[in-house]
Parts: C-alpha cells; sequence; structure tokens
C-alpha cells in the first residue's frame, strides 16, 4: 500500500474516532439534561406539596343551591355506550352518578346502536361485562338503529338516539366521557329553555381570508331554517369575534321534548349535510356538524346561552374530562381522586385489565408523578390542542 493511501487511512480511522467520541459526549449531555430536567420536576412537585400544606386562609368550598322538588329531579338522562372506549366511559358516568347524586331519581338511558342500518358490519355491542357493570349501577340499555349517521359520522350517534326517549319528558344528554361529581338533582334546570355546554373554542367555522365572516356564514343557517338571527347574538362581543355567535360544545344539552328536539336536529342536521349551501362552501363539517346544527335547534326551541344557575355543569356537578390524559393535565384534584376510586372498584377494575392508559397513568402512577406536575401553576393554562401537543410529545397521550 502506497504511503498517502496509509496515511488516508490513518486520517479517516482518526476522524472516525473523533465522531464517536463527540457523539458519545452529546449521549452524555442529553442525559444529563434529561436527568436534570427530571430532578428539577420532581422538585418542582415536592414543592407544590409542601405549599399546599401549608396552613392559610380557608378557602370556600362552592355554595350548592338547596335541593330541588322532586318533580324537577324526574329528567331522563341519555348516554352513548358501545363496544371499546364507550361502554367503559358509560360505566364510569354511571358509578360516578350513583356515588355523588344519590338524590337524583330519574332513568339513566344507555343507548347501544344495532349493527345494522348506518352501523352494518360493525361490532358495535358492548361486551357482557360492560353491559352487567352498567345494569348493576342502575342503567338501563336501550337499543336504537341509525339509519344517517353511523359509522361514517359517530357523533351523529347523540342526535339519532333521541328517538328512544319518551315524548313529553325532559332530558338531559351527556358524552359518555363526563364523570358526575356533585348532587346532579340540585342544578336548576330550566326544561322549557333548552341549553348547552359552553366549555368550547372557536372551531368552527373558520372564514376564509377573503369572505364570508362568521356573520354571514351563521345568519346563511338562521335565515335557511326560518329562525330570527339578530336575537341569537352576544351583544356584549364585538362583530366578527367568534363569541358574538351562539356555539356550543355538544358534551351536553338538554331539552323539554326529546321528540321533538330530536326531530330538528336530525332534519337539520341531514340538510346542512347534504346541502351545506355557498356561504358554507369552505367550511368542514366533519367532527363539526353536531356542533353547527345544536345552535340553531337550541335557539328554535326558545332557548340560548347556559346562565348562572347551570355554572355546576362543567363545574361542581359534572367534568368532561374527555380522557386521563388530558383529565390528569387540567382537572382538580377531586376529579382526579375520583377517577381513581371508580377504577380501583372491584365491580370496574375488571374491565380495566387491558386499558394502556389506566394501566400507566393510574396504576403506574405517571398521571400524578408526570403530567400533573408539567401544568403545574400555568396561568393561563395553555389551550386544548397545546395541551395535547405537549402530552403526545412525553408519550403521554391516550385516547
Amino acid at each position: 500500500m502506497a504511503a498517502e493511501d496509509r496515511n488516508s487511512t490513518d486520517a479517516g480511522s482518526e476522524a472516525a474516532n473523533l465522531a464517536r467520541k463527540q457523539a458519545r459526549a452529546a449521549e452524555r449531555l442529553a442525559r444529563q439534561a434529561a436527568n436534570q430536567a427530571e430532578r428539577e420536576a420532581r422538585r418542582a412537585a415536592r414543592q407544590a406539596e409542601r405549599e399546599a400544606r401549608k396552613p392559610g386562609p380557608a378557602l370556600d368550598a362552592p355554595a350548592l343551591p338547596a335541593a330541588t322538588p322532586a318533580a324537577a329531579r324526574d329528567f331522563n338522562i341519555l348516554l352513548i355506550g358501545q363496544g371499546g372506549r364507550l361502554g367503559i366511559e358509560t360505566v364510569l358516568f354511571a358509578a360516578s352518578l350513583r356515588h355523588n347524586a344519590p338524590g337524583w331519581s330519574g332513568r339513566l338511558i344507555v343507548a347501544e346502536p344495532r349493527a345494522e342500518g348506518a352501523w352494518a358490519g360493525r361490532r358495535v355491542a358492548m361486551p357482557e361485562p360492560v353491559r352487567a357493570a352498567l345494569t348493576g349501577f342502575g342503567a338501563e340499555i336501550v337499543p336504537f338503529t341509525a339509519t344517517r349517521f353511523g359509522h361514517s359520522y359517530p357523533y351523529g350517534n347523540k342526535i339519532e338516539a333521541l328517538a328512544i326517549l319518551p315524548a313529553g319528558q325532559p332530558f338531559v344528554f351527556f358524552d359518555s366521557d363526563t364523570l358526575v361529581t356533585g348532587p346532579l338533582d340540585r342544578v336548576d334546570f330550566d326544561f322549557a329553555r333548552p341549553s348547552a355546554s359552553m366549555r368550547r373554542s372557536g372551531t368552527w367555522p373558520e372564514p376564509p381570508p377573503y369572505g364570508p365572516g362568521y356573520a354571514q356564514i351563521w345568519k346563511s343557517l338562521y335565515d335557511r331554517f326560518g329562525l330570527d338571527f339578530d336575537s341569537s347574538l352576544d351583544p356584549a362581543q364585538p362583530d366578527e369575534h367568534w363569541e358574538r355567535y351562539l356555539y356550543f360544545n355538544a358534551g351536553w344539552f338538554f331539552g323539554a321534548d326529546p321528540q321533538e328536539f330530536g326531530r330538528r336536529f336530525l332534519d337539520w342536521a341531514v340538510a346542512i349535510q347534504d346541502q351545506p349551501g355557498e356561504a358554507l362552501a369552505c367550511q368542514s363539517l366533519d367532527p363539526w356538524l353536531d356542533q353547527v346544527t345544536l345552535p340553531l335547534v337550541i335557539h328554535s326551541l326558545g332557548g340560548g346561552r347556559p346562565g348562572p344557575e347551570l355554572d355546576g355543569l362543567d363545574g361542581w356537578a359534572t367534568c368532561h374530562y374527555r380522557n386521563l390524559s388530558l383529565l390528569y393535565a387540567r382537572e382538580s384534584d377531586a376529579v382526579v381522586a375520583l377517577v381513581e376510586a371508580l377504577t380501583a372498584d372491584p365491580r370496574i377494575a375488571p374491565l380495566l385489565i387491558e386499558d394502556e392508559a389506566v394501566a400507566r397513568l393510574i396504576a403506574g402512577g405517571e398521571g400524578r408523578s408526570r403530567i400533573r406536575p408539567m401544568f403545574a401553576g400555568e396561568t393561563p393554562p395553555p389551550t386544548e390542542r397545546a395541551t395535547r401537543q405537549r402530552l403526545r410529545r412525553a408519550g403521554l397521550w391516550f385516547r
């Protein structure tokens, strides 16, 4: 081998060795940084615990309203249950209802889609252990056939399931990923004035840069169904700000007659989906169709934004947590304690053996040791989108 070739080989070996040393040094620095971050997180968590234990001025618990008359407590609750996650969530809801609202005296109805119609060919039935747990907590499982939405738009279950409820009897619908955290029977519902959840953000519409704007998009829908648009506006909000326009989260809603409510909900949702109209040409209706239609239905029935008498919903009476990752990231210590107690219940725990989120966040303690410190003390709290992104990056997002 020529001398220059050997020299070249030696130089290449030295460069490779140097690169390996630099890589090992970088790995050490990365591990040190990660360890330091973990130590800081633990230190912050311990400090927060110490601060919480310090004596201070007593904080008053929210004053609960007086018990309502028995007739006002006699309303039906509707949930959607089917195979997979939804069935387990309905069990947690039912257990929390019995634990925290013993004075409620209505019917808890879990609507289960049949594997026919718009769900044909799909496995939608809840397994027998889930069904047994639901009935053990006093729920009634009632089947229904989805004829319009089904697998193509699962959020439509809540629209079509209203048809199984008895006519003329007041109802409240809740998304299955909700917990009852207080005496639901003390919420002062006025069923003659339907309403829905305001725990929402400006997800729809998304006006294009050159129009139409919020007002034109929403007004086109009110005009289409013969509704007065101006009376739906919040005059405290400026023009073209999304909160000026009636918009709800469909996580809970209620009304006096589920048959009439459901008929308008279904007919109008189908009409909007089939023929959105020119003003909605640039707008997505999936997954927002139910939340686009819901304000129109509520406004048409004489309802509107919830008043302070409904503060218990998304407050001291219920919590729409969505999933365990978000629950640990943003809900109260009381809600965390509640879900941990429910999942330890011997009637529920066997249903969760294969649930990775429960195994890691509850049984493994990562909800308290990792997620809670990540978001502790942040004011204002991050948006849900930012929260999801941080949880995903940390490998702590479970659906």
